[in-house]
């Protein structure tokens, strides 16, 4: 076999066709045993899974680039796809989280329990994962156009699974038209760069000047569109019902994934950039801290556990857009370090919380198979029935929350360093980054106190109710993707000296090089050997502290008493603490954002009757903003549907008022 036919492109290309047909023969047979389909499937996805994995480790290892040409053109041009080392960082998280939430699906929506849907979901999700990496290979604007409405429609299909609840199809319909305002922000994106660079392909790595007002319209269109891809804030208005309502593995693909995948297109548009103006920087900058800050915050009022999951992820894409930011400072004040930290920081962000947050989604989804309700106040003692469920969830809130000796607190440690290099300059730059790096270590401590909560409500001391008990632990087709996501965090978080050079190669590809007067080695600007030996060395006390604790309960005495009821005679599992109960100071103290609705009891009598305490904490951004201004909106465009009359007459009218309008445009 001739050796081009095995090199890394091939392979990733390989693997993508792979994926596009996993679910096909058991969409499309219809004499084929679902459960066999879904195991032909599931195989299918994991091939492809490894054979991408490996392809996209071959040339993050090689630095190398490939260029592939279809044989047949578009009318726009010729339809390129290639891979290079930035496209193969993506790659990584979406080869790896899709093969893991393909084989968590063999027992979590399994064929025999969900005959209805398990062919469409079964075909979408490998259409889905097809589709991501053919916005990363896309190397011209119709071809990334093409693959990007595909994978829109995929994840639109997946969301809506359950499509006979109400609000899942309220959650699709949001996402659809969330996602479809985005993509006509890339009709405008791609013209305009065509005006740039005059060529429908993308434009190569520092091409193309920042300087002029039509490259600040690129950067203006790419960050809203993008960016509502992303779900940064104020642009995350679908995410929390989507990410809430679909199936706990499409969760995972979908917020370690595709809010990746809009990273990755405001990344590679930034690429194609020279002599960045600092004003795109401090935007960035700023989006990132809002994002970070108020997803976090937006979190600790949930008591949906998925819901608050899903806030978690702009709070993370917060992070990388702090990153980002960085990034592009150090670009514009010519700080090559600065630049490299905040560019790795954020790729290695992209990649951490890929695997952290689907661990956690899949975490949260044996807790519902195991428990039948996504509401935290219900839950309790989850960990007495689900005890590696308990731990592999408790990884992920760990490296979440940005604390060592995990992945999390590698990547925020980049961009801490980026930061502080940031405080050391002048002007505006210094600002900036001044307040980034407290708004950055306020994220992380709300962090900690919201899966403090969590973890403290779901999986320990009492269940809550008896109908919501935990009856069984997750079989091993749930809990081997969930210990390979733990053990990628502990891996990453214990030797990041091994992505290193991979990173350093895709932070390169990702913007154009400064002259050289200060290190551009991530190696030389992070201390990474003494990361690993604080992190084995924490590790390592953890186990003696656990081993010691084992030994000492061994030895002692063993009696038994009456824990102290708070002066109740009959204390019940209901005066635990709540999720509630436990976020109200902080809830409280930020209401002023979350805007919170209380439904208090009025206890007049001496013996009152039964009476409840009720919360909710709305989606502010959208219920208080964007649909009061869509009712206002449309009630002054309503006069303006009467054209709309249905008559077909009036219909050719218009057409043909308009086409003698563009010709008499175009005539003058």
């Amino acid at each position: 076999m001739p050796p081009d036919l095995l090199s890394p492109g091939i392979l990733i290309v390989t693997a993508t066709l792979l994926a596009a047909v996993s679910g096909v023969p058991l969409l499309v047979v219809p004499r084929l045993s679902a459960p066999f389909g879904q195991l032909l499937s599931i195989a299918m996805m994991l091939v492809a899974s490894c054979l991408g994995l490996f392809g996209s480790v071959l040339v993050l290892i090689s630095g190398r680039s490939e260029l592939f040409s279809l044989l047949w053109k578009l009318p726009f041009g010729e339809a390129l796809f290639g891979v290079d080392p930035l496209s193969a960082w993506f790659l990584l998280p979406i080869f790896l989280v899709t093969g893991c939430s393909a084989l968590y699906a063999r027992t979590y929506w399994s064929a025999d329990h969900h005959p209805e849907n398990i062919r469409t979901i079964t075909f979408f999700l490998g259409l889905m994962t097809a589709a991501m990496s053919g916005v990363v290979l896309a190397r011209d604007g119709i071809t990334f156009l093409f693959a990007w409405e595909i994978m829109a429609l995929a994840a639109y299909f997946l969301i809506s699974t359950e499509h006979g609840k109400q609000e899942v199809n309220q959650a699709g319909i949001l996402y659809m038209i969330s996602t479809h305002i985005g993509t006509l922000g890339l009709f405008a994106l791609f013209p305009l760069l065509k005006m740039l660079s005059g060529s429908w392909l993308l434009p190569g790595t520092g091409s193309l000047d920042a300087g002029s007002p039509l490259a600040s319209a690129v950067f203006l269109v790419a960050l809203f569109a993008f960016g509502l891809k992303a779900g940064v804030m104020p642009l995350h208005v679908w995410l929390p019902s989507a990410h809430a309502n679909a199936p706990s593995h499409v969760s995972a693909a979908m917020s370690g994934v595709i809010l990746k995948v809009g990273i990755y297109g405001l990344v590679r548009t930034f690429s194609f950039f020279d002599h960045f103006p600092l004003w795109w920087g401090c935007v960035v900058l700023l989006l990132g801290v809002v994002s970070g800050l108020l997803g976090v915050i937006f979190a600790i009022g949930q008591h949906d556990l998925k819901r608050l999951l899903a806030y978690h992820s702009i709070e993370n894409i917060g992070i990388i857009f702090m990153g980002l930011g960085i990034a592009l400072v150090g670009q514009a004040t010519g700080s090559a370090a600065m630049t490299m930290l905040g560019m790795g920081g954020a790729l290695l962000h992209v990649l951490n919380h890929a695997t952290f947050k689907a661990l956690l989604f899949l975490g949260a989804g044996s807790v519902i198979h195991a428990t039948g309700t996504r509401e935290i106040d219900l839950m309790g003692g989850v960990a007495r029935r689900l005890p590696y469920t308990a731990l592999f969830f408790g990884v992920g809130a760990v490296a979440i929350c940005g604390l060592p000796p995990l992945n999390g607190f590698v990547s925020e440690l980049l961009v801490y360093l980026g930061l502080f290099r940031g405080v050391q300059g002048e002007g505006i730059a210094a600002a900036m980054t001044a307040l980034a790096a407290p708004a950055l270590a306020m994220v992380g401590g709300l962090a900690v106190a919201c899966f403090v909560k969590v973890y403290g409500i779901v999986f320990l001391g009492l269940p809550r109710d008896d109908r919501y008990a935990a009856r069984h632990e997750a079989g091993w087709q749930m809990l081997l993707p969930m210990a390979l996501l733990a053990a990628v965090c502990v891996a990453v978080g214990l030797a990041p000296r091994l992505l290193a050079d991979m990173l350093q190669r895709a932070s390169q590809a990702a913007l154009p090089p400064l002259p050289a007067g200060e290190p551009q080695q991530l190696a030389a600007l992070v201390p990474l050997s003494m990361i690993s030996l604080t992190a084995a060395l924490l590790l390592l006390l953890i186990a003696l502290l656990l081993i010691g604790y084992r030994r000492r309960l061994s030895t002692a005495t063993v009696g038994e008493t009456g824990t102290w009821g708070c002066g109740y005679q009959r204390p019940i599992p209901r005066m635990q603490y709540s999720a509630s109960s436990f976020a109200q100071m902080l809830t409280d103290l930020f209401a002023f954002v979350l805007r919170p609705h209380s439904h208090r009891p009025v206890i007049s009598e001496i013996y009152p009757v039964r009476a409840e305490f009720r919360s909710h904490v709305p989606e502010a951004v959208l219920e208080l903003v964007y649909i009061p201004a869509l009712e206002r909106l449309y009630s002054r465009f309503n006069p303006i549907r009467k054209m709309q009359s249905g008559i077909l007459q009036q219909y050719v009218l218009y057409i043909l008022i308009t086409l003698v309008a563009l010709l008499v445009v175009d005539y003058f």
